[in-house]
């Protein structure tokens, strides 16, 4: 198979006809979207899901997210829809928030993994909702990579993994927030937060009262316990290289690190403190982090790096949503110092 790039930026049209055309006969199609690039399918059609998990090589008990172009487009999926997920939705969507609801008949077992619930979200992205909207249907999409590796923020690492596995990847440039959504549950009785995101556990408490933390944001799955959400199971968002998270301030990192062969993955205006190292945003920047942490992972790769000691970002707001990613790529080898 040959793999097809279409900048919408300058082809705007034939990039929405092209990917219609796709995604209507049960192909899939890399989209980009605000958090990072999606690989698609037709949601109502199981065989093209399925085409997804083949793809990327995704365990297929790890469920989808559905992507939807407008608000009327989300009743048709869930078996209702909770008071609190319509004042969410009215504040947070379009955005990077994902919501899980009981789902529908509509929603085939291979979107949500073998569950009763099903995880939607509508993009913040002009160009992820023209294409939902020209489709027609909405759009199963995980992140456009092989499982386990680094999610894709632009095109050319959606083409570095997928050439030759997918049809057509649409490039839409760079993405504006660079980790995956929020993913909050409202499938039980109290709102649970499964895997933080673009929009923060504190904005979304401070909206709705009090959510609970899932324990899987910080620590592994339980043995037997099974993933409600994208990003809670396996190794995830992983280099090549083995990556050490070190927790404490900067002399402590830097008397930890002295004469070790090693890569170093810190912040911005440190570069002159290491021999190797890939930078991933400011110390006192938890966005900028979160925009360059995916890339920087690939980088790291690029580089040859095989032992690499990262820096901790502060664990709290959306910094809670870089420490998530750092955790798993590094299969949660800590060190508190």
């Amino acid at each position: 198979m040959k793999t097809k790039v279409i900048d919408i930026t300058k082809q705007y049209d034939e990039a929405l006809g092209e990917s219609a055309r796709l995604l209507q006969s049960g192909e899939l199609v890399a989209i980009p979207t605000e958090t990072v690039y999606g690989l698609a399918a037709n949601a109502f059609d199981e065989a093209a899901v399925k085409k997804i998990y083949s793809a990327k090589g995704r365990p297929s008990d790890n469920p989808l997210i559905v992507h939807i172009s407008d608000i009327d487009s989300l009743a048709p999926l869930v078996a209702e829809v909770p008071e609190k997920v319509k004042i969410t939705a009215q504040k947070f969507w379009p955005g990077p928030l994902t919501m899980i609801m009981k789902k529908s008949d509509k929603i085939p077992n291979a979107v949500s993994g073998g569950l009763d619930t099903v995880a939607v979200r509508m993009p913040e992205n002009r160009f992820a909702r023209a294409i939902i909207e020209n489709a027609g249907v909405p759009l199963a999409a995980p992140s456009a990579n092989l499982s386990g590796s680094p999610s894709p923020t632009n095109a050319k690492y959606v083409l570095s993994d997928m050439d030759g596995r997918i049809p057509l990847i649409i490039d839409g440039g760079g993405c504006k927030i660079g980790v995956e959504s929020t993913v909050i549950s409202f499938a039980g009785e109290k709102p649970v937060l499964l895997r933080p995101g673009g929009v923060t556990l504190e904005e979304i408490t401070g909206l709705i009262g009090e959510v609970e933390l899932a324990d899987a944001v910080l620590n592994e799955l339980k043995e037997g316990e099974k993933a409600a959400s994208p990003g809670m199971k396996y190794k995830h968002y992983a280099p090549k290289a083995d990556i050490t998270v070190i927790k404490g301030g900067l002399d402590g990192f830097l008397k930890y690190v002295k004469g070790r062969d090693c890569f170093v993955l810190c912040f911005e205006g440190e570069e002159g403190l290491f021999e190797k190292c890939v930078t991933y945003g400011r110390e006192n920047s938890a966005f900028s982090q979160a925009n360059r942490l995916f890339d920087a992972l690939r980088e790291l790769d690029e580089k040859g790096a095989k032992k690499v000691y990262a820096r901790c970002p502060e664990i709290s707001g959306m910094g809670l949503a870089v420490y998530n990613r750092l955790i798993r790529s590094a299969g949660f080898n800590i060190i508190e110092l």
